[in-house]
């Protein structure tokens, strides 16, 4: 398994045309980091357009990061068997199409598959593009085209939602995916003109047995998490059979994977502590990230009334933190303990979360743009030297295998948290309404007092008006629960880093790896 198929000691020779080759694969990245959050803020929209129910429009979030997802770690062996150009290109021109088919779809079911096509395609888009610059640059320039690489990968989330919201309020929502038409043309046609194609490798392999293992567990689990609560759980059949695959084919790709003479997965990389601790580390990472970005979008659109464009420029600060902290934390590498940088993430993390659960819906805009800076922020402190500390232990020649499994774990995390949130959003709205209308009777003599007027509950405009205060309310408390989950979340796993080695000396590690 491998991120993408670069051969680390490989000296790059001048490159004709060069300013365009790197010109058409930072558009190729942009184009795919915009799809991260440029559908975040039209999710009320698209909800609307396609009927879907608040926890269920998250699929079409989770649908492409498991897609992503399964097809992240086979995009080297792709890109060696059959060249890394030709593969490229499909990505990219399978990405524009399922853009255009996602803006076209007329119902869930449409826009969920579409997006899980888009993912498919889109998960080499990031590897395969850094693997050309690496290649094109010499190793006394890759420094520079790396932080080139590392801000067009940053781009996406701080523009993301800006554009989505513009596009969203002046256009139609469908425009979030259209938007990649002339992006991907461009990309697709630069490529063809000035890449050359990779050596081909006809006897390369990939273990197909692991992969398809791996990948039915990863389906199901995310099935078995989206629909879960929709289908009350284990009260359903097809909840029971999702829970039953996933755990057979995860047993059974336990099994391959320590039994294989050349399986999916190297049993030996979990040999060493820091990339098992960082595995876990970055799982986590994803869980909160996301997670937290797909609770903003219905809490500003649906709950503060925001309009489409205002959310967008309230949510693009958070992109911003991370882009700054990201430049800042580079220049702190190595001179720094990495673990102390990782604390610092951490705490601003959960002080950003720990802020949220005493929001309602009368804070103030200024207050949501710097806690999402502060957010963002924390966010910077964590990539970089996270993968600086996974991998600075591991051997050189495990570093290929090792990022395919680092970034399947961020995906799998990313997906795990948004859909565990949305069901408890969906769960403890249902709970809290509950608990609060227990108190909500006649007999209740706060009802008499001038404040309530308008709200007896004797009268049928009082049980409406009653009925919309109580929903609220309890959204709000469910709300707080969900960021009051991810601080707790940030907070558990710090002791992790007390478990962290610091190596004898700064490995040699392109820290954009934690990108791809």
């Amino acid at each position: 398994m491998s991120s993408g198929g670069v051969s680390a000691g490989r000296q790059a020779a001048p490159v004709p045309n060069r300013g365009a080759i790197t010109a058409c694969v930072i558009l190729a990245v942009i184009m795919q980091a915009l799809d991260t959050t440029i559908a975040n803020v039209a999710l009320p929209y698209i909800q609307g357009s396609v009927s879907a129910s608040a926890d269920q429009i998250n699929w079409v979030l989770t649908s492409y990061i498991v897609a992503a997802a399964i097809m992240t770690p086979p995009s080297g062996y792709l890109a060696t068997r059959f060249g890394r150009k030709r593969i490229l290109n499909v990505a990219i021109a399978g990405f524009v199409v399922a853009s255009v088919l996602c803006g076209l779809s007329q119902s869930l079911v449409q826009i969920v598959l579409f997006r899980l096509l888009q993912g498919f395609f889109g998960a080499a888009l990031v590897p395969l593009s850094q693997s050309i610059l690496l290649d094109i640059y010499t190793p006394e320039e890759r420094g520079s085209a790396m932080a080139l690489f590392g801000v067009s990968v940053m781009v996406g989330p701080v523009l993301g939602p800006v554009i989505g919201g513009w596009l969203t309020d002046h256009v139609s929502w469908r425009w979030v995916f259209y938007i990649n038409v002339p992006i991907g043309a461009l990309a697709l046609g630069g490529i063809s003109a000035y890449v050359t194609e990779s050596r081909r490798d006809l006897g390369a392999k990939l273990d197909w047995l692991g992969f398809g293992l791996l990948s039915v567990a990863i389906g199901s689990l995310q099935l078995f998490l989206d629909r879960g609560e929709q289908l009350d759980w284990f009260s359903s059949g097809e909840i029971i059979v999702e829970a039953l695959i996933c755990a057979s084919a995860f047993y059974l790709f336990l099994v391959h994977t320590f039994t294989a003479r050349n399986g999916f997965v190297k049993p030996g990389l979990f040999l060493d502590r820091n990339f098992s601790v960082g595995m876990l580390f970055i799982f986590i990472v994803g869980v909160t990230y996301l997670a937290s970005l797909a609770l903003m979008t219905p809490y500003l659109q649906t709950l503060m009334g925001y309009p489409v464009v205002t959310a967008g420029i309230v949510m693009g600060p958070r992109g911003l933190g991370t882009m700054v902290c990201m430049f800042l934390v580079g220049k702190l590498i190595g001179r720094v303990d990495t673990r102390w940088l990782l604390l610092t993430g951490l705490a601003i993390t959960a002080w950003a979360m720990y802020d949220m659960t005493g929001w309602t819906p009368d804070v103030s805009q200024w207050t949501i743009i710097q806690v999402g800076f502060i957010q963002g922020a924390g966010l910077g402190f964590l990539f970089v030297p996270l993968t600086t500390v996974t991998f600075s232990t591991l051997a050189p020649e495990k570093r290929g295998d090792g990022t395919g499994l680092y970034n399947l774990s961020r995906n799998i995390g990313s997906a795990v948290g948004i859909s565990i949130v949305a069901a408890l959003l969906t769960r403890n709205v249902q709970i809290n309404h509950a608990e609060i209308a227990v108190h909500v009777t006649p007999f209740n003599r706060l009802f008499e007092a001038p404040a309530a007027a308008g709200l007896s509950p004797l009268t049928a405009g009082g049980r409406a008006a009653l009925e919309q205060l109580i929903t609220q309310q309890a959204t709000i408390i469910a709300y707080m629960n969900d960021f009051k989950l991810l601080m707790l979340l940030s907070l558990a796993v710090m002791p992790l880093v007390l478990l962290l080695r610091r190596p004898a000396k700064p490995a040699q590690l392109d820290h954009s790896a934690v990108m791809e």
